[in-house]
């Protein structure tokens, strides 16, 4: 039988911001589902660091782009852990550097299917067993500063997360009524694999870091931390919000102009 735990499901839960926020929810007591795309075994380590520190959870390979994976990858967590209070949207990719006059279309479809489509997918299946039970929860989208704050040569990023940020105020608004709230986090510069080149070269991340007032690169602990709170009561009154953690690095548009 499943636990009476409050249940996460966390994609994107092998790495980066997915795996901190596994770990995060863990540690706070609740029955983590961690959903990976390919890397199992890196899942499996992050549940492991759980239960040794005395939480629980389950590993469940989810395609967040493909309906059915989706479909099987819920039913797989409800069926060992229960149905999921709170749903943390982390599964992305990173920006191609490819302008969009050069940029194939298999690439553009890449990253909007993982970092937008995706996210539809898993917040429609979570909410769907929600209304099926008549139960309360939360959704949180990791967005990205630059879902307002656009880079060249990241189109398909920028559009996917000023698509997240869409979604996630209209489902805000779709929801509320149900007792769902909907937020999102939007990340600057944070230390995880997605910014490999800014973890392993010191020079190259302090280069970058000149241009953050708090002077250095975020930890992916510290977006989970916010999650966390999102999800809990005492963000009972937020919903439909997409909360900045860049150490003030989107403040400096305009700067010197």
């Amino acid at each position: 039988m499943p636990s009476p735990e409050v249940v996460v499901a966390i994609t994107g839960a092998e790495s980066g911001i997915g795996a901190a926020c596994a770990r995060a929810f863990g540690r706070a007591g609740h029955a983590v589902a961690l959903f990976y795309f390919h890397e199992e075994r890196a899942a499996r380590e992050n549940l492991a660091t759980i239960e040794q520190a005395g939480g629980k959870g389950a590993v469940i390979q989810c395609d967040v782009r493909d309906e059915a994976s989706v479909e099987a990858a819920f039913a797989a967590s409800e069926s060992k852990l229960g149905v999921a209070s709170f749903l943390v949207n982390s599964a992305g990719l990173n920006q191609s550097g490819v302008p969009v006059a050069a940029m194939e279309l298999s690439q553009w479809q890449r990253v909007i299917a993982t970092d937008l489509t995706g996210a539809f997918l898993t917040s429609r299946r979570f909410v769907r067993s929600l209304h099926a039970t008549k139960r309360s929860g939360a959704i949180v989208n990791i967005s990205s500063i630059h879902a307002k704050a656009v880079l060249a040569g990241a189109a398909d990023y920028c559009a996917a997360k000023a698509g997240l940020k869409r979604l996630t105020e209209t489902m805000a608004l779709e929801e509320a009524a149900n007792g769902i709230r909907v937020n999102a986090i939007s990340p600057g510069m944070i230390l995880t694999p997605m910014n490999a080149r800014a973890v392993s070269n010191e020079a190259y991340r302090a280069s970058l870091e000149q241009s953050i007032p708090l002077g250095r690169a975020g930890k992916p602990e510290e977006v989970a931390d916010l999650a966390l709170w999102l999800a809990s009561p005492s963000a009972g009154y937020i919903t439909g919000a997409s909360i900045v953690i860049d150490g003030g690095l989107s403040l400096m548009l305009g700067q010197g102009a």
